[in-house]
């Protein structure tokens, strides 16, 4: 009994022996001065220490609960366009701040989206508590002075900061880890400057690769190796003065909710986002600013692309100078020593990929105020290559000596560059798209524009293809965003007369929400398109377009290339119209609106396009249906055999079911698709009832006769061609627009109204084909295969499959074809 009492009051002794062992060993932590005696300083923003012994970083934290911005990038990308991890990506801004807690270090997130702007510290407070924050790393400390604290920073710039791991398996391209056996950091890209401290780091991941994607670009798919940079970044001053947005005024909005609002003013405040830009003198209608933007183009852009890019982005000064500011917008190349994703410079990337892609303009951004801190664009290399190859189908590219491309080719390709990098710089001080630019004389460079081709006299003319310099609609947006008003002006008085004065001079604007969708009602924003009239348009591209097959042959080719490359050359022009049968289908069961606001003089928000307007917009449609303009040429025909050995058929070229061949008819299939998936969205049917409803004085287009007009339009063509290769284009038509039809009536998600009039279509159909299925004409087989399809969905719509339809080659950003 004695021994088991001594053990019991020993292990009481022991247990406060153990909590003092414990503290003892904590306040043993060395100094910092201590820990980093072999390591290398380097001064700045936040000093740290590169310890190559141990290939780590060591921050020194002086200053707790100070916010700064970070910001994760991609230095060094996959190469994969459809994957989209790109050199010099730029990832998430977040005001972040340190916090220590005891032996531990947490980086901290603070919620932007919820906010109290308020006097209260209480109220203020209580939001903040409302809504979850995000601790976003967690370190120990590992040595300190005083209020200082030293902590290991290697973990978090050693993982997959940029979510490539999320990328990968969101695209179903394989499941990787980071392996931190293969990843270190990286010390010519880490550097430390005043106001800001960049790292970077060589971050190597390993798995197994599910799809073909990661496996295209890759020397080994089991292991690849990108790099990541992280930035810390002081935040700007309390100087900067947020400006209101106006849906009219061309920006993008910036917003978060304060509950410090009282009840009678909205809950989410909105503002624009822009660079800081001021004038030296406020009073002068024109002054220097008192520090002007600065963009760098990246040095890796060759000529004759680097001069055409800094010309095209040069650009915006003239917008600047209609603000009323002299010099204040300047682009130069990127100096020697500098490195891209440094916050302090405003760069344009070249960047390269292993196919075409978007380029793409995005910023660091304040996210408290929406200044933006860095512009960053990214420009995909092989841009200029399709836009060459749009011209080289265009004319005998290569008919001088078969080796020398015909100079407007290149001329063509450059003058689109120079609109392209105007327009994703565009993006990178705040503007959003406007798509209704071109029914406004090409208005602005943030539209997205197609080549303007004519044709003069027989002869294709590429002088006009793309506009030069800055747009009315920009200037006017500029205005919006960079005027600057003196103390003591009326801010809000200034900004609305400037959107009062591009309403008087008829600028529209319309951007993507309302022109992306393929079943838009907005009759008036359109991409890759132009003129103020889409069926004068389309008419016009249709006779280019033919002159264009007539005239195609060996001398839209280089000698030692092979004849079946001529096909590569061959799809953009045969789908030239492909982007003006999107922009004329937006008549049908379209409206004309604008992003108005409630004024003393009250406009008419929202008109539906006359019905006359509309029957014109359906018969050129169903003129793009006709054999005249889905045959292709024999000549043609004739010219272009299976890829030669070495070449292949990719996805810039039609799906076949030749076995690979060039393939004609399943060419016609995609094209129809293509204008029917237009003429028979359902929310375009289903807004032709809505107009039948709303307007029935105005004779508008019922949805029964829609349907029926087309369906008797096909029907007439397979009747008028009995024979031959017409004969086959028009049965493909009519083919198509039953399987339309068929899916239509079985689309859950369409109205009622629609799906009950695609079945009375079907049904009439199956009504007029009978009698000609069982006759001796040419067309019996395809009237049984309808008749067939038709009764089998009305008697089992479910045991039907529908046959899909045929993808055209990949489309935007514009232009088809392999890269040679």
């Amino acid at each position: 009994m004695r021994l088991l009492l001594f053990g019991f009051l020993c292990s009481i002794v022991l247990i406060p022996c153990t909590c003092v062992s414990a503290q003892k060993a904590a306040e043993k932590l060395p100094t910092i001065a201590e820990k980093t005696a072999d390591m290398a300083l380097s001064e700045g923003f936040f000093n740290y220490y590169w310890s190559d012994d141990e290939g780590k970083i060591y921050l020194e934290i002086a200053r707790f609960g100070e916010e700064f911005l970070y910001v994760n990038s991609l230095a060094a990308g996959l190469g994969s366009n459809d994957i989209g991890l790109d050199r010099n990506q730029l990832g998430d801004s977040r005001v972040v701040a340190f916090e220590r807690v005891g032996p531990r270090v947490l980086l901290k997130q603070r919620n932007l989206e919820y906010r109290a702007i308020s006097d209260n510290a209480d109220e203020a407070n209580s939001v903040r508590d409302a809504f979850a924050q995000s601790v976003l790393e967690g370190f120990k400390v590992v040595a300190k002075t005083e209020d200082r604290c030293l902590i290991d920073l290697t973990p978090l710039l050693l993982s997959d900061a940029h979510g490539v791991i999320e990328r990968l398996k969101r695209n179903k391209q394989g499941t990787y880890k980071v392996s931190a056996d293969r990843s270190a950091i990286y010390p010519e890209r880490t550097k430390n400057f005043p106001k800001n401290s960049e790292f970077e780091a060589t971050i190597t991941f390993t798995g197994e690769a599910s799809g073909s994607q990661v496996r295209s670009v890759t020397p080994t798919s089991e292991s690849f190796t990108l790099r990541m940079h992280h930035s810390f970044v002081e935040l700007p001053d309390d100087q900067y003065r947020p400006r209101v947005f106006d849906p009219r005024s061309g920006y993008y909005e910036r917003s978060y909710a304060d509950y410090a609002t009282p009840i009678d003013q909205p809950l989410i405040k909105r503002f624009i986002t822009r660079h800081r830009l001021e004038k030296k003198d406020p009073t002068a209608a024109v002054s220097e600013a008192v520090e002007p933007i600065v963009y760098y183009l990246d040095r890796g852009a060759p000529e004759p692309i680097r001069s055409a890019l800094l010309e095209g982005a040069s650009w915006w000064n003239q917008a600047f100078e209609a603000a009323g500011y002299r010099n204040a917008f300047q682009v130069k190349i990127l100096p020697e020593d500098a490195d891209p994703l440094d916050v302090r410079y405003n760069v344009i990337n070249w960047v390269h990929r292993s196919t075409r892609g978007w380029s793409y303009g995005s910023s660091v951004t304040d996210p408290r105020t929406g200044e933006i801190i860095k512009g960053h664009v990214l420009l995909g290399s092989l841009r200029v290559r399709q836009d060459f190859l749009l011209a080289q189908g265009l004319i005998k590219a290569y008919g001088a000596d078969g080796i020398t491309p015909d100079p407007r080719l290149e001329e063509l390709a450059l003058a689109r560059l120079r609109q392209l990098s105007a327009h994703e710089v565009g993006h990178t001080i705040g503007l959003a798209h406007n798509f209704a630019a071109s029914t406004n004389q090409r208005a602005s460079v943030m539209d997205y524009p197609h080549p303007y081709v004519t044709l003069e006299k027989g002869q294709v003319d590429f002088s006009q293809a793309y506009a030069v310099g800055i747009g009315e609609w920009d200037k006017q947006a500029i205005r919006y965003g960079y005027a600057d008003f003196p103390v003591g002006t009326d801010e809000a008085a200034g900004l609305q007369a400037i959107l009062t004065e591009s309403d008087s001079l008829g600028l529209r604007y319309v951007s993507d929400p309302d022109a992306r969708p393929a079943g838009s009602s907005q009759a008036e924003a359109h991409l890759w398109d132009n003129g103020a009239d889409p069926i004068v348009e389309m008419n016009r591209l249709l006779v280019l377009r033919q002159h264009a097959m007539d005239n195609f042959g060996p001398e839209n080719i280089p000698y030692g290339m092979p004849y079946s490359e001529l096909e590569s050359v061959f799809v953009p022009v045969y789908l030239m119209h492909r982007y003006q049968v999107e922009a004329v289908s937006k008549m049908i069961g379209g409206y004309t609106y604008d992003y108005a606001v409630r004024e003393p003089d009250a406009p008419k928000v929202i008109t539906p396009v006359h019905p006359h307007r509309q029957e014109a917009a359906l018969n050129v449609l169903l003129k793009s249906l006709s054999p005249e303009v889905l045959a292709v040429p024999h000549h043609v025909i004739a010219l272009i055999p299976p890829p030669a050995l070495g070449y292949s058929r990719n996805r810039e070229l039609f799906n076949t079911r030749n076995g690979g061949g060039f393939d004609p008819l399943a060419m016609a299939a995609a094209a129809c698709d293509n204008t029917l998936a237009f003429l028979l969205h359902p929310h375009r049917l289903a807004r032709l009832v809505e107009q039948g409803t709303q307007y029935p004085q105005t004779q508008n287009l019922a949805i029964s006769g829609y349907l029926e007009r087309i369906a008797s339009t096909l029907e007439d063509q397979v009747r008028q061609n009995k024979t031959g290769y017409p004969a086959a284009l028009a049965e493909t038509a009519e083919r198509r627009m039953v399987a339309h039809l068929l899916q239509l009536a079985a689309d859950k998600s369409a109205s009622e109204d629609v799906q009950a009039a695609a079945l009375a279509a079907l049904i009439s159909y199956r009504g007029r084909s009978e009698p000609r299925a069982y006759l001796n004409l040419p067309h019996g087989p395809h009237y049984r295969y309808l008749i067939t399809q038709i009764n089998n969905f009305l008697s089992d719509p479910g045991s039907v499959e529908l046959r899909p339809a045929l993808e055209l080659p990949d489309g935007s950003p514009i232009g088809c074809g392999e890269l040679h």
